[in-house]
């Protein structure tokens, strides 16, 4: 399995502790705000709060780590560079969450990727110490992946958004930039082409939007 995406770090400028802790109590649009206005704990309290999620949200669509790993560097610089352009029209995280799935969407087209296998060749034994669950586990993985790069953009990112990252379809339009309806849909088919694939590759026993089980549409 490969290690976790680095932490993004504005600077080494030091806060005093309780700083950090006191603002790390504020809700995202008091740090937006104070962010806007120059006071860079509170941009660093920001981006300490989503990296891991914009590290999560590349990793599934980006597929490959190195692809993820820049992605989500390159988010998170635009997340500084680009608060100001946060309205307040929609959630702080639905913004961040499609300046994200925007960034990888350009990443994906200047280079032309092929999303590969986010997994080494060696899998680690997993906690119980078993090797064949373990295989098992990296196999599932890896036809996962293999399976989120055949399908589009588009209906790569809105499957993840929703099986993922739990959004609802509302959120998801607007991270997305699309109809409502558009996106149930292509969350239906993109399930519908991750169902076809595993069958496949595992039998008919494993179904899409297990990540998301008991979760209904």
């Amino acid at each position: 399995m490969q290690p976790g995406l680095p932490a993004f770090r504005l600077s080494e400028q030091r806060v005093p502790v309780p700083v950090i802790q006191a603002y790390r109590k504020l809700g995202d649009l008091a740090l937006v705000a104070k962010a806007r206005a120059g006071d860079r704990p509170a941009l660093d309290v920001l981006v300490e709060r989503y990296s891991p999620r914009v590290n999560s949200l590349a990793a599934h669509l980006m597929g490959d780590f190195e692809d993820a790993r820049d992605a989500a560097q390159e988010s998170l610089v635009k997340l500084c560079t680009k608060l100001r352009q946060f309205r307040g029209d929609a959630q702080f995280a639905t913004w961040m969450h499609r300046l994200v799935v925007n960034t990888c969407r350009d990443a994906q087209e200047r280079k032309r990727v092929r999303a590969t296998e986010p997994l080494t060749d060696e899998e680690p034994a997993g906690e119980d110490g078993d090797p064949l669950r373990a295989t098992l586990l990296g196999d599932l993985r890896a036809d996962l992946a293999q399976g989120l790069a055949r399908l589009s953009a588009d209906q790569r990112s809105v499957v993840v958004l929703r099986d993922v990252l739990g959004f609802s379809y509302e959120d998801i339009a607007r991270a997305a930039s699309m109809p409502v309806g558009t996106a149930k849909c292509y969350v239906h088919r993109g399930r519908q082409r991750l169902r076809d694939g595993l069958d496949e590759s595992l039998g008919p026993s494993v179904a899409p939007g297990s990540a998301s089980a008991g979760r209904s549409g």
